[in-house]
């Protein structure tokens, strides 16, 4: 498996095992299946309710834990630095491990600047290898990087060929953060399976859309992690590094970005009223 290395040194994968909206009942075998097609990278969360789920999968998949890289995101219902620090327990406990390889603030809502501190926390004491956010943009995340004792390792936001985050490359690369991509397929928008583009460059070297369109992103060292429920597509998600755009093609595919900075407004009230208000 193809790696990045983080501002911390640490290595992380290039492609990943994404589990939002996995049904918690299908989430064991899904992250199973994963794996034995040769993930090694599995991204959950507190909100998404699988993090049990997640542990018994990564627990009994006979892989050594020191070869998993694992993520999860805290929410923003913990209350002070020390609630959440009690739910980074709960989700370690869940997901039957001492540590995790990359621990995120899922949202820039809330008393972020409390949860990062119980991450920095997290971090000191090893329960964590990484720290980093998850839609931080703009001001927001140049604040909270300015305000921090550990820059974020990782920023994970909407990316990908249609939302090339350009804008925010540049703020990230300031401080040596990676961008991570969450909707690596633009969650099947803008007819991103069948897109004709997509499908022209992917004839040229017998590959699909979806593969096409991953590997931009990992050619430019984007972790991306796709989710599929399906093995045959986890199959196809994985089967991206045989091969390499040509800097046409790549170019090609630039010209694709119509929605730079993705498809949600933090800065929506809206939008904020709608996440926030959100308990699990």
């Amino acid at each position: 498996m193809e790696t990045v290395k983080l501002n911390n040194g640490v290595e992380i994968p290039l492609i990943g095992y994404g589990t939002f909206k996995v049904d918690p009942n299908d989430t064991e075998r899904c992250v199973r299946d994963a794996i034995n097609v040769g993930y090694r990278m599995i991204d959950t969360a507190q909100f998404y309710a699988n993090e049990q789920q997640v542990g018994s999968a990564i627990s009994g998949c006979g892989i050594p834990r020191e070869e998993l890289f694992l993520i999860t995101k805290v929410w923003m219902n913990h209350g002070d630095e020390k609630g959440v620090s009690r739910s980074i327990d709960e989700s370690l406990h869940k997901l039957k491990t001492d540590y995790v390889d990359l621990l995120l603030v899922h949202h820039p809502f809330g008393d972020y600047y409390a949860i990062y501190r119980a991450l920095e926390k997290a971090y000191a004491e090893g329960k964590t290898r990484a720290i980093g956010l998850s839609n931080f943009y703009d001001a927001r995340f140049v604040d909270l990087v300015y305000h921090s004792e550990v820059v974020p390792a990782v920023n994970q936001l909407e990316t990908n060929v249609f939302s090339q985050q350009n804008f925010m490359r540049d703020q990230l690369n300031r401080s040596n953060t990676c961008l991570m991509s969450w909707g690596p397929m633009g969650q099947g928008k803008n007819d991103f399976f069948n897109h004709q583009v997509l499908k022209s460059i992917g004839e040229k070297y017998g590959k699909t859309p979806s593969q096409v369109g991953l590997r931009f992103l990992i050619q430019q060292g984007i972790p991306v992690i796709p989710k599929s429920v399906n093995v045959q597509r986890m199959t196809e998600n994985m089967n991206v590094f045989d091969f390499m755009l040509d800097d046409a093609d790549m170019e090609i595919i630039r010209g694709l970005n119509i929605n730079d900075k993705g498809t949600r407004d933090f800065n929506d009230p809206i939008y904020a009223e709608k996440i926030v208000s959100q308990v699990f």
